[in-house]
């Protein structure tokens, strides 16, 4: 898919957010400086379909790696940050949940683009200000943030709230990469 991508501006990084999931995974880009932030693009990767009932996890992880690989081509981030798995009571969803993950941080890893993991309390609180903050109130501190107008879909919104709690955390800590989870790679 081709995208609409806008000129980076100077002295911005451009941030990757993702949230990651087996049927919808959302992702959205901004650039920030630490302290202004602006909204490039958002969108909703969906690994299955209404025609598609049977489509097996390595195929979704697959849609999952391949969309985001195309975005990270496009829109050439410098960095991503990646929401951690939240386990839940039913540990076959947070294992599926993991493998989503995976497949988004080696797209990331595998384009060289340095990923950084936060917690979903962690970005709450980064956004919101309470790490215990619900979907409304992520939905309605991003659009304020990035000053858009309308409703996001709330992946859409979740992944932009990753990306602001990466920019609002080790951004402001002025370094590009500064969080103890930060996951890098070379490959041959």
């Amino acid at each position: 898919m081709q995208y609409n991508v806008p000129e980076k501006q100077e002295n911005m990084v451009r941030i990757l957010g993702i949230d990651p999931g087996l049927h919808i995974t959302g992702f959205g880009i901004i650039e920030s400086d630490g302290r202004t932030s602006r909204y490039i693009h958002s969108a909703n990767i969906r690994a299955k379909n209404a025609k598609d009932n049977d489509v097996t996890i390595p195929h979704r992880l697959g849609i999952i790696f391949s969309k985001l690989s195309e975005a990270i081509e496009q829109f050439r981030p410098d960095e991503v940050a990646v929401e951690e798995v939240f386990i839940n009571k039913n540990a076959s969803s947070s294992l599926k949940l993991g493998h989503a993950r995976g497949a988004a941080i080696c797209a990331a890893v595998h384009q060289r683009v340095p990923v950084s993991e936060y917690s979903a309390r962690s970005v709450k609180q980064a956004v919101v200000g309470n790490g215990a903050a619900n979907k409304d109130q992520i939905q309605h501190m991003v659009l304020r943030l990035l000053c858009l107008r309308g409703e996001l879909q709330a992946d859409e919104a979740d992944a932009l709230a990753v990306s602001l709690c990466h920019a609002h955390t080790a951004l402001l800590l002025n370094s590009k990469l500064t969080p103890a989870t930060a996951i890098t790679g070379s490959f041959v």
